[in-house]
Parts: structure tokens; sequence; C-alpha cells
């Protein structure tokens, strides 16, 4: 998945009010791998059942340890942790139930750009009472940016195309992290300013000199990727323009976010002509 759904955070209340938490429940595989990232283990109650899957969790060699939830609101009840972080999609209900018995909850959702993901970790670090760890994990996604800097010649078009013809916002992190490289984005070519789902024959008709995908989607398991291996598609961007990347780089924001520009660079570099 190339959205790189990185989170942006919808706090109730003045975090600074909060004492330091020592018993933290995840719920979300992304609060896991920021919570991975910026806590201490014994901080840790608990991390959701998809922590440890390294095909989805870029942190999964740091969870073995770590005991699993199974994201009811009940089993977190009976874990007692003094906060709880969670998603902000299908969980309306986990969380009502958690707050009705008193218990500190978290809810992050989407970055809205990078800016909101800096903003998120400050505040997530300085809840945890790690706020220097914050900080660090900020500096190693800048100096990633820094590097990713003029990666390829300006003028040098590319689109993100995910299962089922979907595209992202220019406006996402993802987009900024290619602009940032130097590349110009296909989304306005194809009329789709705001993100949304691209036809095959507008691709076909309407080529980008480069596109980018999740690197899983070399195989057609579904209708949805079967349309990125289209004969057309191959003939319009062949397989030498087409960057790729891991999508447990891509998934959540946080730390797995340096790792994600690095390799978009080396992708760059590696094909961008």
């Amino acid at each position: 998945m190339l959205l790189l759904p990185f989170l942006t955070t919808f706090i109730p209340g003045d975090t600074q009010a909060h004492a330091r938490p020592e018993r933290i429940a995840s719920l979300n595989l992304c609060t896991d791998q920021l919570l991975l990232a910026l806590a201490d283990r014994s901080q840790i109650a608990s991390l959701s059942r998809l922590a440890r899957d390294p095909s989805i969790a870029f942190l999964a060699d740091q969870a073995g340890a770590v005991p699993l939830n199974d994201g009811s609101a009940e089993s977190i009840i009976v874990e007692r942790p003094d906060l709880v972080l969670t998603g902000t999609y299908g969980q309306r209900e986990q969380v009502a139930l958690l707050s009705r018995q008193g218990i500190d909850v978290l809810s992050l959702g989407p970055w809205e750009n990078l800016a909101d993901g800096r903003s998120q970790i400050r505040t997530l670090a300085r809840r945890l009472g790690q706020p220097e760890r914050g900080e660090a994990l900020i500096a190693l996604i800048d100096a990633a940016l820094e590097r990713a800097r003029g990666t390829v010649p300006e003028g040098q078009s590319i689109l993100s195309l995910e299962r089922g013809g979907w595209v992202t916002s220019p406006r996402s992190p993802l987009g900024e992290i290619l602009v940032r490289m130097g590349f110009k984005l296909h989304q306005e070519a194809l009329g789709l300013v705001e993100g949304g789902v691209a036809r095959l024959e507008r691709i076909v008709t309407t080529p980008p000199a480069f596109m980018l995908l999740d690197a899983a989607t070399d195989q057609a398991v579904d209708n949805g990727t079967a349309l990125l291996l289209h004969p057309a598609l191959a003939e319009a961007v062949p397989p030498s323009r087409r960057l790729v990347l891991p999508g447990k780089l891509t998934i959540c924001g946080g730390p797995s976010t340096p790792a994600a520009i690095d390799h978009l660079g080396a992708e760059a570099r590696a094909k961008v002509r």
C-alpha cells in the first residue's frame, strides 16, 4: 500500500496535564510502531495482533517480547492500562467503552502532510514522557528528506498508483516526498487534483514518465492488482520506469518513514535518467 497513511492527532484535552503513563496498550498497527519507537519497553502493556507480522509491521522484530491484545475493549479493561492508543477508523465502540471506564484514550488518524506528522510525533512523545525520542525521530525524517532533495531531474512526472487504480492526493505525505525529490506529480494531468481513481484508459493515453507501485503488486491476486499488470499499462510505462516500495515502509508513518524516503531515493537513482 502506497497511501502512506501517516498519522495525525486527535487528542481530547491538554496532553501536558497528564502524568507519564506507565502501562500503555495499543489497538492499532500504526500506533504499535510509534509506541515501540518512542516508549520504554516497561511502559508497553500490550500491542495489537498485527505488531509481529513482518509483512506489514516495520518494527515486527522488536515486538516479539511484548504481549499482544485481541483488540477488544473488554480485554483492555482487564489489563487496566493508564493510556490506550487507537486508530480513528472502526474503533469508536471500543473508545466509547474504554472512556466510560475512565481509561485515557488517544486516537490517532492519518497524517494530512509531513508537518502533521512532526506535530503528532512531538505530541505523542511528550504524552509518553519521552520528548527527546520524538525529536530524534523527527530529525531522522528530516535528514532523509534532505538526502532525497533533488534526486531526480526536475520535471520528470510520476504517478503513484495503487490497487484498483487508486491515486493519492498530491498534498499527501508521499506527494510531498516525491516533489522534494524533484518529481512532477502526474495526478493533475489525469484530472485528479484531489486524488481518486484513475481509469486505465486515461493512464495509457496520458502516461507519466514513471510510476510508483507497491513492491507486492508484481502478482495479480485479484481484480485490483490485475489492473497494475495489464499489458497496455506495461507498454505505456514499462518495468524499467517503475519504482517499487515495500508496503511495510508506507502503511504507517513514524519509524518507517526515513527508510521509505531512503528506499525511494535509491530507486530513483537506479531508474531515473
